[in-house]
């Protein structure tokens, strides 16, 4: 499996295994293996998660992760991030008991998550809701990291 970034463990086998069938999934090779990479590589495109996936299952098409991270998503495991100025789709795992939104460099693109800051989802809530009940409240605050600062000033 690829790099791991800090804090982020890959998930047991019987722990993919029991949130695939909790969302009433059949378990797959190719299921499991991406939703093992998105718990290593929170905010991936498709295509990083299939260079991943590759690892593990050789041979799956990129076309099969696009299937699979949708029917993660549609089976609400999985969220989808669209970002501004972003050309493709990025993917988290999905826990609903995390309420948080993003934080992405507008040089590099660097997306990392940023807590809530107030209160439990959705932590926003709209002047009008005009009758809608608010089920999500997406915030991506736009900034420069600090490596594409140095290296604009260095």
């Amino acid at each position: 499996m690829a790099d791991m970034g800090p804090g982020h463990v890959a998930p047991t086998a019987e722990r993919v295994e029991a949130a695939l069938r909790g969302a009433g999934l059949r378990v797959t090779a190719q299921r499991a293996a991406v939703y093992s990479a998105l718990a290593t590589q929170p905010h991936a495109p498709v295509d990083v998660l299939h260079a991943t996936v590759r690892e593990s299952v050789p041979g799956i098409a990129v076309q099969t992760v696009h299937g699979v991270v949708n029917d993660l998503t549609t089976a609400a495991l999985v969220r989808r991030i669209s970002l501004p100025g972003n050309d493709r789709a990025l993917y988290e795992l999905n826990d609903p008991a995390d309420n948080h939104h993003h934080l992405q460099c507008i040089r590099c693109g660097r997306v990392e998550d940023v807590a809530c800051a107030v209160g439990q989802a959705p932590c926003l809530t709209p002047s009008d809701d005009h009758g809608m009940r608010v089920l999500e409240a997406t915030v991506t605050f736009r900034a420069i990291c600090s490596d594409c600062e140095r290296n604009e000033h260095g």
